[in-house]
């Protein structure tokens, strides 16, 4: 595995042309959950297309916009960039961020614009950020996204290490404290988002990576905070949920709860921690920010 840090920051950005449907929004909404909650009812405006107040999309749908079951292709990690060489088996999700630019349509097109913006050397690890950019057929931003990646073993290339990162939880009780249920195939259906990765549904593949059974995927816990914030603190009203940013810090597993305890600082900025209740609040994101509206 090598890394050539000059090469990979200057190369141009690998652009592409996307599209989506509603279907796809409507799959993405149901395989995190909406809709499965009695206790809310059916959520229509995460899964009526007709409506009447029109089809929220939640912005993190922007992670799984154009790999979803009408573009007839996988979503793929995409890490063979110039200047990097590394196994795909030893990098590791380990945070995303994601700032929308203006509310997500329930069907369109997008031109995503990506590259590595930053390269720091942990000594046996390297960390990658990519950032992709979206526009939308205007030529206005839809959204901006980074993805953060471990790459373990692909240290040593000389760069400064990875700024620290201060984040703090408030020294009080939180604001708030949402409690998301999974179920047990929670996995199988946020799959067909495009990540077909066996990790997700293969329990021979789960164990021979270290894991008693098949996990969630990260961004689909990453999905399900969005969500939580949507509707229980923003009246269900997807577009004022405008930046999510998280470290992903362990798995969840299907069928378990995601607690989700959040801080308000000042109108517009909450802090985020979210964890498994089901085993003694293990961490499951942290280093967590959000940014609302209105």
């Amino acid at each position: 595995m090598t890394i050539d840090r000059d090469k990979a920051l200057g190369a141009p950005p690998t652009v592409e042309e996307i599209s989506w449907t509603t279907r796809d929004v409507l799959l993405y909404h149901l395989s995190l959950g909406a809709g499965a909650d009695a206790a809310v009812g059916p959520e229509l405006g995460l899964t009526y297309e007709s409506y009447q107040r029109g089809l929220n999309v939640l912005p993190t749908f922007a992670m799984v916009a154009g790999t979803g079951i009408s573009s007839g292709r996988d979503s793929d990690p995409a890490f063979e960039l110039p200047g990097i060489e590394i196994d795909l088996r030893r990098i590791l999700h380990a945070g995303q961020d994601l700032t929308v630019h203006r509310p997500l349509p329930a069907s369109g097109t997008a031109t995503l614009s990506s590259r590595v913006v930053e390269l720091w050397d942990k000594g046996r690890a390297a960390v990658i950020v990519r950032e992709t950019a979206a526009t939308g057929p205007d030529g206005e931003p839809l959204w901006t996204s980074r993805m953060r990646i471990w790459a373990h073993g692909a240290g040593g290339f000389g760069s400064e290490p990875a700024p620290r990162t201060e984040w703090h939880a408030p020294d009080r009780a939180p604001d708030a404290v949402l409690d998301t249920p999974t179920t047990p195939q929670q996995a199988l259906l946020y799959r067909l988002n495009g990540d077909l990765n066996p990790l997700h549904a293969d329990p021979g593949f789960a164990e021979a990576a270290g894991f008693e059974r098949p996990v969630l995927h990260g961004l689909a816990s990453y999905g399900l905070v969005a969500k939580a914030l949507v509707g229980g603190l923003l009246d269900g009203a997807a577009g004022r949920l405008t930046e999510l940013s998280v470290r992903f810090a362990g798995v969840l597993f299907p069928g378990e709860t995601l607690r989700t305890a959040l801080w308000r600082e000042g109108d517009d900025r909450l802090l985020l921690h979210a964890t498994c209740p089901d085993r003694d609040d293990a961490p499951v994101l942290t280093h967590a920010t959000a940014r609302i509206t209105g």
